[in-house]
């Protein structure tokens, strides 16, 4: 029986154990029992740089979750990671310590017999031209090689400043704008000819139809673990969801 495992926007911080005893929980049976586990972005509320997992002050809960990826790719089910828009400089040295496969965004992956396009899902929300600006800023090398120069201390600093700014910034947008372009989901279905997406990032569960081209397409949206959580499986090719 084929089962694939998609979850999103966990946000796992030491300040919410819940989610962090659950996303343990969830690694340690529901994704040990599964041919494949991908997670599409935003497993930390904010990641600064993968010596975390090495540095003498580095976070202790990115070593514990390093170790239950790693006794899960260990077990023998692979591990596929995509960058949120809060852990996008998880890189290379991350994924080799958890066995996982880093994967672009987006990504196309034949889940259950059916191709289907992988995101995170930030791109899709063009209408927000102010986090599309930012998205440009925090993914140039430059500013990135900036940041990961400065000590570990210093990146926690800004990084709960930025989180405390982009909490400001959204209390004073429509929801409306933080949501999916219409456009943007048509033609990213198009560019990939496929009939399924899945995606996070939005916080808003859910599977939609829409025809394009004369076809049904589908896209199913990831919850977020800042509550109940949970993920879709996908089992014998029909997906469903599963809230914890």
């Amino acid at each position: 029986m084929a089962r694939a495992l998609f979850a999103s926007d966990l946000h796992l911080a030491t300040a919410r154990p819940a989610a962090v005893d659950r996303f343990l929980r969830f690694v340690g049976e529901e994704a040990a029992r599964a041919n494949a586990l991908y997670v599409l972005g935003d497993l930390f509320e904010y990641w600064i740089g993968d010596d975390e997992l090495s540095a003498p002050d580095g976070d202790p809960l990115a070593k514990q979750v390093a170790a239950a990826f790693r006794a899960l790719t260990r077990g023998g089910v692979p591990l596929y990671f995509m960058h949120g828009n809060r852990d996008f400089l998880v890189g290379e040295a991350f994924a080799r310590d958890c066995g996982a496969n880093l994967l672009a965004d987006p990504a196309v992956r034949e889940v259950g017999g059916v191709a289907t396009l992988l995101m995170h899902g930030d791109t899709l929300c063009t209408d927000d031209r102010d986090y599309m600006a930012w998205r440009a800023t925090a993914r140039s090398e430059a500013w990135q090689r900036e940041l990961l120069a400065a000590p570990l201390a210093l990146r926690r600093e800004r990084a709960r400043a930025l989180r405390e700014q982009s909490e400001a910034s959204k209390k004073g947008k429509a929801a409306e704008i933080m949501d999916v372009n219409a456009e943007a989901v048509r033609e990213a279905f198009e560019r990939h000819r496929v009939s399924r997406m899945i995606h996070g990032h939005t916080h808003r569960p859910g599977r939609h139809l829409l025809e394009i081209g004369g076809r049904t397409c589908e896209r199913w949206v990831l919850p977020d673990w800042y509550e109940r959580g949970g993920y879709l499986l996908v089992e014998d090719g029909a997906p469903r969801f599963v809230y914890f």
